[in-house]
């Protein structure tokens, strides 16, 4: 007598609850900077939004930069005696220019490996170039928490 051993069966049943992706839970509405607006009208929007920073784009949408509070803070200390900055200087002047990024096809327990092996709390999402959106650690933790 002959028994098959193939084990048993399982219906494929689509993705597994784990694959989810940065793409599903960026955020897409995000405050961005050109390198020709103002160090000082930038602060203003930082300061406006509670923001810590904000990616910096051409004119085609391509991330070209970043502008950081720290970023910020060295226009300041640059500026004059009274502490104010120079209203002249440009956000593309001060911006930081290597900035590293995270692809919207990355699953959320790839980007939180991501995360941790990296000081940064949030990561500008590109896709082909262009900024389609922001990632950040609390995203993450919302996402793993739709896990359960």
């Amino acid at each position: 007598m002959v028994k098959s051993y193939k084990g048993v069966f399982h219906k494929d049943e689509g993705p597994s609850k784990t694959d989810r992706y940065i793409s599903d839970y960026m955020t897409t509405n995000i405050i961005t900077f050109t390198p020709e607006d103002s160090v000082y009208d930038a602060m203003q929007t930082l300061l406006k939004h509670r923001i810590s920073g904000a990616p910096v784009v051409d004119d085609k949408g391509a991330l070209i930069g970043v502008l950081s509070e720290g970023d910020c803070l060295k226009e300041i200390v640059k500026g004059q005696y009274d502490n104010r900055p120079n209203q002249t200087g440009k956000v593309g002047d001060h911006m930081t220019t290597n900035v590293t990024t995270i692809s919207k096809d990355m699953t959320i327990l790839d980007a939180a490996n991501f995360f941790l092996s990296r000081r940064f709390r949030r990561f500008p999402v590109v896709n082909d170039g262009k900024l389609v959106g922001l990632i950040t650690q609390t995203d993450l933790m919302r996402a793993v928490n739709d896990l359960d």
